[in-house]
This record gives C-alpha cells, structure tokens and sequence, in this order.
C-alpha cells in the first residue's frame, strides 16, 4: 500500500480499516525501487522497467532507507526533478543508501544527486540542454581530462550500445566534477559528464532520460541496469500474476461476500472477472448508471455482464440518474466535481449492500495511474480519481479490495486476455470513473449530457469508420468529443445562432502516462464536423485539440 493515497476508510465503531489488497504485493518477487524526487517520468520508469519482465514500484523520496532494505530490491532508480541539488530546500537523501550495497541507477536529477551525495560537485551549467541531444559514449582519461573513445565491453550499463546516440535530455544544472571512485562514460557537445559510474560499488548514473521513446536504444539501457547490474532473472509474468492473485483473493477474502463496482471498462471488469474466479457467487456487481456514460452505454453494459451475459456474476442495474444530476447541480470546480461523483457511487453501494445483507469488501478497478496521478507520497497531486483520491472519509465496508492497484493499463490489458475475456472488451476504449462529468467543463446539465453524448457517438462513428478503410495510418488508442463552455456567434441557415463548441481528441498511447495527438486526415475532421453541427441541436462550432500529454493529460478535466 502506498502512504499518501490510503483513504480514511472506518468501520460503524470509527476504527481505521485496511484499503486495498493489491495482487503484486502478494507475489514473492524480484523488485526494482523507482525513489520519486518529483520528476515527470517516475512512473514511465517503472513502466519501462516491468516491460523487462522486472517488477518495479514507485515510492515517495522520503522512504526511510530501513523501509528499502525491508522491501530487498534488486535496485534502486533515482528518478529526475525540477529543483537544484546544492539548494538546502530540494529532496535529498542520506548518502548511506550509496554503502547499502544495493545498485542505483541515478537518472537526470538522480545523477546529480549521486554525484553530489558522493562528493563531486553539481553547478548551474554554462548551456542547458533540452530535448533530443547527441551523445556519445565514452570516458575521460583520468590523466589528461582527455575525451576519448573507449572499448564499451566493460561498462555493463552501455553494453551493445551504440557509440553515438540521439538521447533525451532536460537539465540546467550538471555534474561538474566527478566524485572519487567514479569515471565518466558519456558526453555532449554541452554536457563532459552526460554519463557516470562506479562499477565497484554498483552506482550508475545517466543526464539524459532513458525511459522516454526520444532517447534511443533508452530501452536497452534500462535493460542492461536490471539484468548485467542488478542481476535481475525477470520473473514478473502477467500469466503467475493473475494465477497468484486469483490464489490470494480467494485466501483473502474466504466466505466473505464482495461488492463490485463495475463501470464495464477494462479496469472494473478485469477486476470483476478475477473476483469471480476467486470467490464465485459470493460477488456482487453493482453497475451505476449515474447518467454520464456514452450513448446507450449503460444497456451495452447489462448486454454482457447482467443475466443474458456471457459471465456468470451477480448484477444489480442501478438507475441513478437523477440523483446524480441534482448532486452535481451548479457545481463547475473539476476537482469538486470528481469528489462529488466519487462520493456518490459509494453511497450507492452502501445501500446495495443493506439490500443484499452484509457485506464485507468492496472492490475497485484502481489502477496504477490512478493512484500515481492522485498524489504518490510527496508527488503533486494531477488530479483525483474517483477510485483513490475521491473516496470519502467514511466508507461503511470492512476492507477495500483493489487487485488491479499497481497494474498499469496496458498490463491490465494483458491479465484481461490471460482471463479469456474477449478481446473486444478488453481493447475498449479507456473511459473515466466520473464519466462525462470530466469532459463537460463547467457545470452539468441534462441538455449537455445530451450534446455531448450525441457529438460523442458521432465522432467515434466517423474514426472508427476511417480506422477500418485504413484512412488513418497510426490509429488513436482514445478519442472523444467532449463539451467546453464557450459559446459563440454563429450562422445556419438565414438565423443566427448562440451556442456551445465541441472538442475532439484523439490520442496514441501505450501506457496512458504519456501521448501524442494522432494525425486525422483532414476530410475525415470535416466530416466529423459537418455531422455534429448538422445533427446535434446546441452545437454550431467543432474545435481539435492538438495538445500531447505532458503538457496537458488526456482528459479535458
């Protein structure tokens, strides 16, 4: 579990109760701990790290170094920052954990750290660099100063890498002298030290950032870090995970009954279907329509999962529609807005559950962004999911159960196909907790939900179509119409009109935590443009949103 997110969950007697049983944790494996100093890329990193078939997790800088012995890693990853090092404010760390015997690898901001906690000194560099950066690897000749080509068969961090690499680099500050023990393994044109290491101790340190596609052969490096340095096997397997945590759900929660909540995406009902091969009929699934689901959403949802479905669940339809509507009445503030549903679907389930008698766990298709996004120990706070930072303070369960709670999507994906859930399912678009609630800005009303219901399903008509005639050659993993709340002057036919403009977005992603707007073919936007205007009452201007992930996230909100 990690500290910073746990909700303050009570029992009827106001005792603290436990928050989430995560799969992962119950596995005897092999780690790799990601040490966040606030940098962007944290969890990319731990991405990348478990596509080496190496479990990683990411946990605050302020873990006490006792706590990460505790946890016996393999390795430790020092991720980036913003700040400066030689700034007494900027996150530390003792220089203890540089004797602990355990191998580091130290990544922009983690480099510097490295060098600074050895010895060496950091300074504000006399040209920054950001962006695709040209850089070789090589060393300094601990003689004359000189940069010169080496033999790379020694350094098992650039092990069949190549001499000249295109990297990714973001940094003001650099490492101006190396600390004793360590030489140099790469440089810049701008940068004498854009790679460090001191083999004996098993310290490793890189200015660029491996874990971004940006930087070249990145993946190999992380790689060559977990396997040549940390001596990694890679037994992290989405086949022994879903074995292991059907074993320990059912261990876990033993003739406990379970409530579901099942929005019917990928992460709830991979969720539900493990739950089921665990603990049967003692599953409850509960699918609240609260009114913010795509067009005829909420049928497709009972089409699979309710009595004429194809799994053998418990399910309950709840219409809540109304109630939703009059609870977020007003309310404009995005963050409100997300508490407010968050709130309100466990009041639902509360009373779902004195309908059907006791009740001892509720479970959560919480996923690792989800919880990363909401605030990770010191991490800024992106935004709160329903599912982790919108909890409320009371919840009248015994336990949260959240299988899925260190998974990102795309191995979520993956635990659905090992499950034998079609594939259709499981490669359904991604949709958030809050619904549309997140992509209406400012208030909610039954007439917007309507607009961009309607826009919506137009939109993913017209791509899905152009997808299927190979119109668009990288295909979005996501894409929506979503209503902002700007209203504009316009013409149709002899009359004036004064109504709402639609955003689309449409991005590629593999791992959600970062993407870039997919390239849509002109005719296709105009198409789409042409029909929501034409066909969707309130709506007389369509917009396309160009922004990646970082700046802005995925969703509008």
């Amino acid at each position: 579990m990690n500290d910073g997110v746990t909700a303050k969950l009570k029992n009827d007697a106001g005792d603290h109760i436990n928050h989430s049983y995560n799969g992962a944790r119950f596995m005897e494996k092999e780690m790799i701990i990601v040490l966040d100093f606030g940098g962007q890329y944290n969890q990319l990193i731990a991405r990348r790290v478990r596509e080496c078939n190496v479990y990683a997790e990411v946990h605050p800088y302020t873990m006490s170094l006792d706590k990460i012995k505790e946890m016996n890693p393999k390795g430790i990853i020092f991720t980036g920052g913003p700040n400066s090092v030689y700034d007494p404010a900027s996150p530390t760390y003792t220089k203890e954990i540089l004797e602990a015997g355990i191998p580091i690898l130290g990544i922009c901001y983690g480099a510097q750290l490295m060098a600074f906690l050895a010895g060496g000194q950091v300074k504000t560099a006399p040209v920054s660099e950001y962006g695709r950066t040209e850089t070789f690897i090589d060393a300094i000749d601990e003689e004359d100063g000189v940069l010169g080509q080496v033999s790379l068969s020694s350094s098992l961090l650039f092990e069949n890498i190549k001499p000249t690499i295109n990297t990714w680099m973001s940094h003001t500050d650099y490492i101006a002298e190396l600390p004793e023990g360590f030489h140099a393994t790469a440089h810049t044109n701008d940068c004498p030290i854009a790679a460090m290491e001191n083999e004996e101790k098993n310290l490793y340190a890189v200015q660029f950032h491996p874990e971004v596609m940006h930087s070249e052969q990145g993946q190999d490096i992380l790689r060559n870090f977990v396997y040549n340095i940390c001596k990694c096997a890679g037994d992290w397997q989405m086949a022994s995970f879903v074995e292991t945590t059907v074993e320990a759900l059912r261990k876990k929660i033993g003739k406990g009954k379970v409530l579901c909540a099942l929005s019917g995406g990928v992460d709830s009902s991979v969720a539900a279907v493990l739950l089921a091969k665990a603990v049967g009929k003692q599953l409850t699934c509960v699918f609240v329509d609260h009114g913010l689901l795509r067009k005829d959403e909420g049928d497709e949802v009972e089409a699979v999962f309710g009595p004429e479905g194809n799994y053998d669940l418990n399910f309950i339809r709840v219409n809540a529609q109304e109630r939703f509507y009059l609870k977020l009445a007003g309310e404009t503030d995005p963050e409100r807005k997300r508490k407010i549903i968050g709130e309100e679907f466990i009041r639902v389930f509360e009373e779902e559950a004195k309908k059907i008698g006791a009740v001892d766990f509720l479970a959560q298709g919480t996923i690792y962004p989800d919880v990363i996004e909401s605030g990770l120990g010191k991490s800024a706070v992106i935004k709160s999911h329903h599912n982790v930072g919108g909890l409320p303070d009371y919840v009248d369960f015994k336990e949260i159960v959240e299988p899925l709670r260190m998974l990102f999507k795309d191995e979520v994906r993956k635990a659905g196909l090992e499950l034998g859930i079609p594939e259709y399912l499981v490669f359904r678009q991604p949709f958030p907790g809050p619904g549309l609630g997140v992509r209406i800005v400012d208030d909610i009303t039954i007439d917007k939900v309507r607009i961009v219901q309607d826009a919506d399903a137009i939109f993913r008509e017209e791509i899905d179509k152009a997808v299927k005639e190979g119109k668009i050659k990288n295909p979005p993993n996501q894409y929506f119409a979503a209503l902002s709340n700007m209203r504009s002057v316009g013409v149709m036919g002899d009359f004036r009109t004064y109504d709402y403009a639609v955003v689309l977005r449409a991005v590629c992603t593999s791992d959600f935590m970062t993407a870039d707007c997919t390239e849509i073919p002109f005719d296709v936007l105009q198409k789409c443009m042409n029909r929501i205007i034409n066909e969707v009452k309130g709506v007389n201007r369509v917009m396309w949103d160009l922004t990646s992930k970082p700046p802005g996230t995925i969703e509008l909100l």
